[in-house]
């Protein structure tokens, strides 16, 4: 088991190599195929949650990896680099046990209140300014 302090260091770092990662992309993207459609994003949140797969997968099917192991990878590396592969590995979880309301409710209520979110914030701040 990883201490406290530890694992806060170990998704920090992680956090810290994801966002780089997903900075780097985002830059690449926009100077190669131009800034027209969300590229970048887009290759993130493919790439993320395939990676989220072939992790989640291993795992499953050839056992357990450290916690520390974990806490660096997933939840720091891929949680900098995306959220979207966490939703999409919850979302999965959710259909593969069977829960097919509550998956559904998950991802479109992430999706539209997200967005919904976003929205009123920029309303809000039109609003003040």
């Amino acid at each position: 088991m990883v201490g406290n302090a530890a694992s806060y260091l170990l998704v920090f770092f992680g956090g810290g190599l994801g966002a780089t990662l997903r900075h780097l992309i985002n830059i690449a993207c926009a100077r190669c195929i131009g800034t027209g459609f969300p590229y970048g994003t887009f290759i993130i949140n493919i790439t993320g949650s395939t990676v989220m797969g072939l992790i989640a997968g291993y795992l499953a099917l050839k056992g357990e990896a450290s916690q520390p192991w974990r806490l660096f990878v997933m939840t720091g590396i891929l949680g900098g680099y995306t959220t979207f592969s966490a939703f999409s590995l919850d979302a999965a979880l959710l259909y593969e046990r069977g829960e097919l309301a509550p998956a559904a409710f998950y991802v479109m209520g992430s999706v539209i209140l997200s967005i919904t979110g976003l929205f009123a914030g920029l309303a809000v701040v039109r609003h003040l300014t």
